[in-house]
């Protein structure tokens, strides 16, 4: 994806019907995630979360171009690792 395209972390999308799928929080290679849970304005843990059997999860970014992860709280503007934007950090559940 290219950095003047339209689709952003935050965008809404919509089906051909125009009925709205859901907001975009991240890419990667193949597109892009998009969540469906109302409240939710960007970024979304349901693509990856832990079993509860397996223990409490920690709530991290993860960057979608090298792997490197972060405390949620502090998402930056960029990978500091790959300098990957801030569009291919997604919400990571880790133990």
């Amino acid at each position: 994806m290219s950095d003047d395209s339209p689709v952003k972390v935050g965008t809404e999308v919509y089906d051909a019907d125009g009925n709205e799928i859901g907001t975009v929080r991240g890419f990667n290679e193949d597109g892009f995630f998009v969540t469906t849970r109302e409240g939710v304005a960007a970024l979304s843990v349901e693509h990856e979360h832990t079993p509860h059997d397996l223990g409490e999860a920690e709530l991290l970014w993860r960057c979608s171009d090298c792997g490197e992860v972060g405390d949620v709280e502090d998402i930056p503007d960029e990978c500091p690792d790959c300098g990957a934007p801030r569009e291919h950090l997604y919400y990571w559940t880790e133990d």
